[in-house]
């Protein structure tokens, strides 16, 4: 759709309207050279908790760009990204996103139609997915809506989501801060992965609390 409205391709609007704005050189739908040799390689948890390493690469000329998927990027940059969010659609120095179109974006899109469990469609992919279990999450256009106070500390208000290979990361516009956990494992919502971030995110509010 934004390729037909704009007369580009998803990499190019992308380029142009985000990642030069936004200081993200190394985020690319097509590795580049450079960012081919400092690839992680991606790995599969296997029986006994075992890590296998992967073979993997991505194609150098796609036939089509994915908007949900299949991007390339560094920490530094995701955490660009997310500084874009907290400072109301504003980079370092340059706009990205109208004040009024971040807070349309944040705001719950369903109604009274709660975030339920994800079923697995494929083990070796992913577990079955539900943050903080027994507290209710809601849809904004591209987050999910903790409507409760987490028990890490995130507090009700706050945004978050994540990536398929154990990338997690929450947006906290409230204390003005964001926090990303990345690693390149499969299934998504590996139990190592999961304890590390939340005991990470907890880390941080604890911090914040004792000043």
């Amino acid at each position: 759709m934004i390729e037909a409205i704009v007369g580009e391709r998803l990499d190019a609007v992308f380029e142009a309207g985000i990642f030069e704005p936004l200081g993200m050189k190394d985020t690319r739908f097509v590795l580049s050279d450079s960012m081919r040799a400092r690839r992680a390689s991606m790995h599969q948890r296997g029986a006994g908790s075992v890590l296998t390493p992967l073979e993997s690469d991505s194609p150098a000329d796609p036939v089509a760009f994915m908007g949900g998927g299949t991007l390339s990027g560094t920490a530094g940059d995701y955490l660009r990204f997310l500084r874009m969010w907290l400072c109301g659609g504003a980079g370092e120095g340059t706009r990205v996103l109208e004040a009024e179109t971040v807070e349309m974006a944040v705001r719950n899109g369903l109604g009274e139609m709660k975030i339920k469990r994800l079923p697995s469609f494929d083990p070796a992919l992913t577990h079955e997915v539900e943050f903080f279990p027994g507290q209710t999450k809601s849809w904004a256009l591209s987050f999910m809506v903790n409507d409760e106070q987490a028990p890490t500390g995130r507090p009700a208000g706050s945004l978050g989501w994540a990536g398929l290979g154990n990338l997690y990361y929450w947006l906290d516009r409230k204390n003005g801060v964001a926090g990303v956990w990345a690693t390149q494992i499969f299934p998504f919502m590996d139990p190592t992965s999961v304890d590390g971030f939340l005991a990470f995110e907890t880390a941080l509010y604890d911090s914040l609390a004792h000043g």
